[in-house]
């Protein structure tokens, strides 16, 4: 095949060959999208309708939920119908919008994680200055920002794939379009645009992760001074959720983009992008609520509120 014109549809990698094991993973890809549909649902309608929870942490970890979803909305549900009709096909347009969409999710993601690093470095080490920093505008703003990094990014990163001939035939391995394994189907003289692709994309990512770093690092210099263990565990306690969630988005995304050649394979490949793509949606909101007092509260209301509308 000479170029992109040559074919109207991509053949994205199955999960399995035979109709039980496609079956199965249908199943289980549909209990992971619920349980994510369900625990960032949840965090959504409490952090909208509490009104205690209307701070600029929790208005942050709302529009986390949301990308969330929009990443997970993006990748599973279209592997999942492929499984259940027993087919690979999804179509030119498709999988371009795949691969915007979920470069625009996963860098706003990355961008607002910034934006969190920063909310908590500013409650712990400014605490005087936490309400002139981060005033209701200020937030929008940054979340906003946020958004729009991810979006521009994605226009970028999804115009140079795509303006890139594919001599090597229509077949993707992998579950949704990504762009190393589009990259793959590339023609040989087209190296220095694959480059061009791969140091546009990580140059955001290298500058956000760098920021959030050091923030971490002026975090903990300034809880390891704090004289009570009270107050050490309460900061610790503020941090750890999205430390966590950066830690796991972080090392997954990395592995997937930035791994040695000589560790690829379409097993390895399938594994890695379900643990960037599938996994960090269905479990950040149980990160989040684990040990946060206000949040779990909020939801018991919820659900206490759910239950009386249907008795």
């Amino acid at each position: 095949m000479s170029n992109t014109s040559s074919f109207n549809e991509f053949l994205l990698l199955p999960f399995a060959d035979t109709r039980e094991l496609q079956l199965l993973h249908f199943l289980l890809f549909l209990g992971i999208y619920l349980s994510a549909l369900l625990g960032n649902g949840l965090i959504i309608t409490a952090v909208a309708c509490d009104h205690h929870l209307h701070t600029p942490m929790y208005f942050f970890l709302l529009n986390l939920s949301l990308l969330d979803l929009g990443t997970i909305s993006t990748t599973v549900p279209k592997s999942m119908a492929n499984s259940l009709w027993d087919t690979r096909a999804i179509s030119y347009l498709g999988c371009a919008a795949q691969i915007f969409l979920v470069f625009f999710l996963l860098g706003g993601e990355f961008s607002l994680l910034t934006v969190m690093a920063y909310d908590r470095y500013v409650a712990i080490c400014r605490p005087l200055h936490y309400g002139t920093l981060m005033g209701s505008r200020a937030c929008i703003k940054m979340a906003a920002a946020a958004w729009a990094s991810g979006f521009l990014n994605a226009l970028l990163q999804t115009a140079n794939t795509f303006s890139i001939p594919l001599c090597q035939g229509n077949t993707v391995d992998q579950f949704f379009c990504e762009i190393p394994q589009i990259l793959k189907l590339s023609c040989a003289d087209s190296y220095i645009r694959e480059v061009g692709v791969t140091v546009s994309g990580a140059c955001l990512v290298f500058a956000c992760f760098i920021f959030i770093v050091l923030s971490y690092v002026q975090i903990f210099t300034v809880v390891l001074r704090i004289p009570s263990e009270q107050g050490r565990h309460k900061a610790f306690s503020m941090c750890l959720p999205h430390l966590a969630v950066v830690s796991l988005f972080i090392s997954t995304s990395f592995f997937a983009y930035l791994k040695p050649p000589s560790l690829s394979s379409p097993a390895v490949d399938l594994v890695v992008a379900v643990l960037y793509s599938v996994v960090p949606p269905a479990v950040n909101p149980l990160i989040y609520s684990m040990r946060n007092k206000e949040l779990k509260e909020a939801l018991r209301k919820l659900v206490q509120w759910v239950q009386c509308q249907h008795q």
